[in-house]
């Protein structure tokens, strides 16, 4: 039996409702066939986002998207996005899967898309193969009020009034496919670019997000927070809103990575010990970030994150389509509960990606639409969303797993809302055995107000279009009141959650 201690009394950092949120990127079919079928498409659609695919992200309560890339964005030009679709120029996507980019789904399209879900934007600018010129004049097209080149444009293809960019990233893997730069390289690009990502309207200030590390690359971080704080402190406030960090669960490592639905008890284990690796990352890529910004000022942003398996049979490589398994909500459950407990540093998170790529929340085949295991636990965790992190900690936690890839049996995090409903997220990472947690609190006198959860018997479960609800959010009832607080049975292969008040 494990035990999870709470100190509902000690209020700690505030889980920031982005933490939640996600990433499109023009890449297989997120955004083309999955988010955006066009006006004229027999698929219902509100101006040519999927009316079903909109209504489920608005029940998750998406924070932020962040859009075009990715590795796209830095071979996109958004002047080739605007205008008439008609005389839009036409590429070919040369990073992912060598198929024609009609550029029919632009900015306006994109600022559409989160009008309708109701998030926040978030832009990631080209600094690879794009110029100063063009990021500056893409923040005067979206953002700028009065009269510029720039707005004058806008107002022709329709839009009048400026929009507000919340969040707007200066390039993206430039260690990789942004350029191949070394640290110090980007960041002197990064100090120059930035300078130009202007704030037009003073009252909607755009956070700027500076390329981070690529997993465990902490001279990376080391490079780019040294060099962009040379002679800078002055602009610490506005400079650098976040760092960002990417980092994928490869199941059997990048070359070969797995099936998404063929494995077996010790890919299960080994799978699940490779997200717990995040942890690890946040603390260490913080403990650099302390060194230059001890006041916790700049966010940590993990805005690539979650599972990449062999694509499944038959589809285009370049299309990085997978199925969605337990073992999926497992890795959701155990990385969102990292995040809340760091949430002091994290303060930006994106799965990867939305819509039929990697650990997509949504799978779509024509006119049909699927929620995957992962969706379901995003749903649960949406009531961490902007509440307080709880001091929290377990006891008498079994480790388990196979030789060289143990993890802990149970992982948790605890938030309190303004309305003072505690929300525990408790998974258990056994594939063979249940697990019962002993919930003691401060005080004495809560109960259970609502009590979900994401399991199923098989750990390959997932939804299909024929099965669509194989495995889903179900109402939890295995738990009890004890003297000290509440004791609950969990099953293996499950996330839970608890809504507790007095």
């Amino acid at each position: 039996m494990s035990r999870l201690h709470i100190n509902e009394h000690n209020k700690q950092s505030t889980i920031a409702p982005e933490i939640y949120g996600h990433f499109s990127e023009h890449l297989g079919r997120c955004i083309y066939e999955g988010i955006y079928v066009g006006e004229n498409s027999d698929i219902p659609n509100v101006n040519g986002m999927r009316t079903d695919v909109v209504e489920a992200l608005k029940e998750l309560k998406v924070p932020v998207l962040r859009w075009p890339g990715g590795c796209f964005a830095d071979e996109y030009h958004w002047k080739d996005g605007i205008g008439p679709k008609e005389t839009r120029k036409k590429m070919i996507n040369t990073h992912w899967g060598g198929v024609v980019e009609d550029n029919s789904f632009g900015t306006h399209e994109f600022m559409e898309l989160c009008r309708q879900i109701g998030c926040k934007t978030y832009i990631n600018g080209n600094l690879g193969s794009g110029t100063v010129q063009e990021m500056s004049e893409w923040v005067e097209y979206m953002t700028f009020r009065g009269v510029s080149p720039m707005a004058d444009e806008r107002a022709r293809n329709g839009h009048e009034e400026p929009w507000t960019v919340d969040f707007f990233g200066v390039g993206n893997e430039n260690w990789g496919c942004g350029g191949n730069m070394t640290p110090e390289y980007y960041a002197n690009e990064y100090r120059r670019y930035q300078t130009y990502v202007r704030n037009y309207d003073p009252e909607k200030p755009i956070q700027k997000v500076c390329c981070g590390a690529n997993v465990d690359d902490y001279h990376w971080t080391e490079g780019v927070m040294k060099t962009c704080f040379d002679h800078t402190p002055e602009f610490l406030h506005g400079f650098m809103d976040f760092l960002s960090l990417h980092y994928y669960v490869h199941p059997e490592g990048w070359e070969i990575k797995g099936s998404s639905t063929d494995f077996d008890r010790e890919v299960w284990y080994k799978t699940l010990n490779k997200a717990l690796h995040m942890d690890e990352l946040i603390r260490r890529h913080s403990a650099i970030m302390d060194q230059y910004d001890p006041e916790k000022k700049i966010g940590l942003s993990v805005d690539e994150w979650g599972s990449w398996y062999t694509c499944e049979p038959g589809t285009n490589p370049g299309f990085l389509y997978q199925q969605n398994t337990v073992r999926d909500a497992l890795i959701a459950g155990i990385t969102l509960n990292i995040f809340n407990k760091h949430s002091d540093r994290v303060r930006m998170a994106a799965l990867a990606q939305m819509v039929n790529v990697l650990q997509s929340v949504l799978l779509t085949e024509g006119s049909q639409m699927i929620k995957t295991p992962t969706y379901y636990v995003m749903h649960m965790y949406r009531h961490h969303q902007g509440a307080a992190l709880l001091e929290s900690s377990l006891s008498d936690v079994e480790e388990i797993g196979v030789d060289g890839w143990k993890v802990p049996k149970v992982t948790e995090s605890v938030s309190m809302d303004d309305e003072g409903f505690i929300t525990v997220t408790l998974n258990n990472l056994s594939a063979e055995e249940s697990e019962q947690v002993d919930i003691q609190l401060a005080e004495r006198g809560y109960r259970v107000e609502l009590a979900r959860i994401v399991t199923h018997e098989d750990m390959h479960a997932h939804n299909t279009f024929d099965a669509p609800e194989t495995v889903v959010e179900a109402e939890f009832t295995a738990y009890e009141s004890t003297e000290s607080g509440i004791s609950v049975t969990m099953p293996k292969n499950s996330v839970v959650e608890l809504r507790l008040v007095r």
